[in-house]
């Protein structure tokens, strides 16, 4: 299982370095495409149904269905090459980097979870609707924020590509 579980960490990862690197962004969304079910994947490993699926509907499917019509929609190609004048921004971008993959590892290292305590702690879909719906929490509120602001969102990117109002 720790096998299979670093083997989805690392295609996270390249495909998520992949989609960064990416000069044309549908390439790059479709990276951010494999990310997501590469992520989805990853919590079915630490037996997580609920949280896998719901990565595959909202993130994999709707969101990322939504960048791609933006995309497609505002006809982004591949930009044209522009002198590189971030040159310290890259190396010390890459020393950051560096930092957190240490940062990371040690972290790692460090604390070893056993399988009592990943298993002990596990919510399913009936604990997160109670949480997210309840009137005493205020977390019901800030979800629908989100979904309007993504609708807006929505609207504004057709508004930018049509030539006439």
């Amino acid at each position: 299982m720790t096998l299979l579980f670093a083997l989805l960490a690392t295609i996270a990862v390249v495909c998520g370095i992949l989609m960064v690197v990416q000069e044309n962004p549908v390439r790059s969304a479709l990276f951010l495409v494999l990310v997501m079910f590469s992520l989805a994947l990853l919590y079915l490993t630490l037996n997580a149904a609920f949280i896998a699926a719901v990565q595959v509907v909202v993130y994999a499917g709707a969101i990322m269905v939504l960048f791609i019509f933006v995309i497609m929609l505002l006809n982004l190609g591949t930009p044209e090459p522009m002198p590189n004048k971030l040159k310290p921004q890259t190396l010390l971008g890459i020393f950051a980097g560096l930092i957190l993959v240490g940062v990371l590892v040690s972290m790692l290292v460090g604390n070893q979870p056993t399988g009592e305590t990943l298993t002990s702690n596990l919510v399913g879909a009936k604990e997160i609707g109670l949480t997210l719906f309840d009137p005493g929490k205020p977390w019901l509120f800030p979800f629908e924020v989100v979904s309007i602001l993504l609708l807006v969102a929505a609207v504004g990117a057709v508004m930018l590509a049509k030539k006439r109002i």
